[in-house]
């Protein structure tokens, strides 16, 4: 790469740096992107050369924080090596992220309505929800969860832990976290076509 290709590419990854901050602290609403482009140290005509306007730059910081997030949800699933345990940890890393504010005022409370719902969906099925889809298909096809079509249950698995996620972030409670987890275990166990049945409890004498 050559230095002003590397200069281009620094000052961009700045500007994403610096969007991401404002936007998580106040809103699409309240970042200018004039001010972005003086907090990093480069002209208003820089950061129209990157992104074209605002919208441009959420849009690129909503792709970045996205992408982030499935690359967690990625990285959960793999530090274990069962199916079943996989899809438990991928879904919990996605709950956990709820705690971060630029995954729930960013991703969930803004980009659905900045970006709009079609295009929102876009970016995330290109990460979170790609690897839920994945996984169900597999548990699926492996007899682990009932047969079924695995897109609806994808789209209402999705839909739950958004809300549950921005419920966390929301609800301030150290607790929230792990009654969230809580839930969505028992959710998920209902989906089993194997379930260990519970231990009849006996009475009277066993002589």
């Amino acid at each position: 790469m050559g230095k002003r290709a590397a200069q281009r590419a620094a000052t961009r990854r700045a500007l994403l740096s610096e969007g991401r901050r404002r936007f998580a602290a106040d809103g699409y609403r309240g970042v200018v992107l004039t001010e972005v482009a003086q907090a990093v140290g480069v002209t208003k005509g820089a950061a129209y050369h990157h992104f074209e306007s605002k919208a441009g730059l959420f849009h690129a910081v909503v792709a970045d924080v996205v992408q982030e997030l499935g690359d967690r949800v990625a990285a959960a699933a793999e530090e274990v090596s069962d199916p079943w345990e996989q899809l438990r940890a991928g879904c919990r890393a996605f709950l956990a992220a709820g705690s971060d504010p630029s995954m729930r005022r960013i991703v969930l409370v803004d980009a659905p309505t900045v970006l709009g719902w079609e295009e929102w969906r876009a970016l995330d099925e290109e990460s979170s929800a790609r690897h839920l889809r994945d996984a169900l298909s597999t548990l699926v096809e492996t007899g682990v969860i009932t047969a079924q079509p695995v897109e609806p249950l994808a789209q209402i698995l999705s839909g739950a832990m958004n809300e549950a996620a921005l419920w966390v972030a929301r609800s301030g409670s150290p607790e929230a976290l792990d009654s969230a987890v809580e839930t969505l275990d028992r959710l998920l166990a209902g989906l089993r076509t194997h379930r260990a049945k519970p231990a009849q409890v006996r009475t009277g004498s066993t002589l």
